[in-house]
């Protein structure tokens, strides 16, 4: 009977200190849904240096403490409240107008602006060459560390630089999107436009980042091999189709191959194959089977154009999902994963309806 009582006490007493703690919540709430739906669509759109203001107004709607929230944005209390009260007497696009940056750079702005232009136009490798150079030019000595924090205030973030073709042409590209726009506009219902290419994954694990605890390493084993996968693929956006080859290597024989399967896979209609400029996509072999194959059509990229080839944002995707961060011992078992991939693509239709659509990137040299 004492048991009995015991638990019907705890069952109360854990009944009213949820309703205590809901009642506390509540008790914090200061935005209405419409202004929290405000704030994180703001969040989305906001510059990164800018989002912790706007998580520290909502978390303090949610009830969290000042103490809290710092401890959470790794910033000191001082700062959650400031930004409150500024919040509250001025409102959310203030807050973000706001400058702040906790105290006074050793450099005249004049000066800051003369460095930021430079740092625009040339890399460094580490903060520390930075506080060379400007030891050097304004006779001023800045810590690796107050250095740092400068470059976070002045917009800057430590990344690596986007790797592109020292040849690409930006209205050669431009015609072709015009040219692609055309054929888009003006096929038959019935017709289809793939996007062709080969990826080589190398049988090897391929360290990729990563979360990993602070203080901590994460190994993974290497192959001693060099085994390769030649895979020649299509890829069609309307309806998320791939076609595959694999073969000893990529040459006018196994583009052929490739061809014949996407005859059979689409069999009525057009099928546009946009491709690169290899030289055995212009082989007599491959201009012979076209002949006979009249629904086939290719249409060739500018030289030096990858980001107009949609397939290279698969083989990206490909990699991110069965050979980054991971070990295969034998080869029989990372060729098996590697193929399951592209058999069974339909697994991953959702990612792939936001990652491969036709909004091409201009690059230029």
């Amino acid at each position: 009977m004492i048991n009995i009582l015991l638990f019907k006490n705890n069952v109360v007493l854990n009944m009213l200190l949820q309703l205590l703690h809901f009642s506390l919540q509540w008790m914090y709430v200061f935005l209405s849904p419409a202004q929290v739906f405000e704030l994180r669509q703001l969040h989305r759109k906001t510059h990164p240096n800018k989002r912790d203001k706007i998580k520290a107004i909502l978390m303090l709607n949610s009830g969290y403490s000042y103490e809290e929230i710092a401890e959470v944005l790794i910033l000191d209390d001082s700062t959650i409240r400031r930004w409150h009260n500024q919040y509250i007497s001025s409102g959310i696009m203030t807050l973000l107008e706001d400058n702040y940056i906790g105290g006074t750079s050793k450099l005249n702005k004049t000066r800051q602006q003369e460095l930021v232009e430079h740092l625009e136009n040339t890399m460094y490798l580490t903060a520390k060459q930075i506080c060379s150079y400007v030891k050097k030019r304004y006779k001023v000595s800045y810590t690796v560390k107050g250095m740092t924090s400068f470059l976070h205030q002045m917009g800057f973030r430590y990344k690596k630089p986007i790797h592109i073709p020292g040849k690409a042409d930006i209205e050669a590209q431009r015609a072709f999107i015009k040219k692609y726009k055309r054929i888009k506009r003006n096929k038959a219902e019935e017709d289809r436009i793939y996007f062709v290419d080969g990826v080589h994954p190398l049988h090897n694990s391929q360290p990729a980042y990563g979360w990993i605890r602070k203080g901590t390493e994460m190994v993974i084993p290497a192959n001693t091999g060099r085994q390769r996968i030649n895979i020649n693929g299509a890829y069609c956006i309307e309806d998320q189709k791939v076609v595959i080859h694999e073969s000893d290597m990529i040459n006018a024989q196994s583009t052929i191959a490739l061809f014949s399967k996407m005859l059979i896979k689409q069999p009525v209609g057009k099928i546009y194959v946009i491709l690169d400029n290899a030289r055995y996509y212009r082989s007599k072999e491959v201009q012979k089977f076209l002949r006979g194959n009249k629904r086939i059509r290719l249409i060739f990229l500018p030289p030096y154009s990858p980001n107009l080839n949609i397939i290279e944002r698969l083989w990206k995707f490909f990699r991110k999902k069965v050979t980054y961060n991971s070990y295969y011992e034998k080869f029989a078992v990372f060729r098996k994963y590697c193929l399951d991939f592209f058999n069974h693509i339909q697994k991953y239709k959702t990612e792939l309806q936001s990652l491969m659509t036709d909004n091409f990137q201009l690059i230029q040299a």
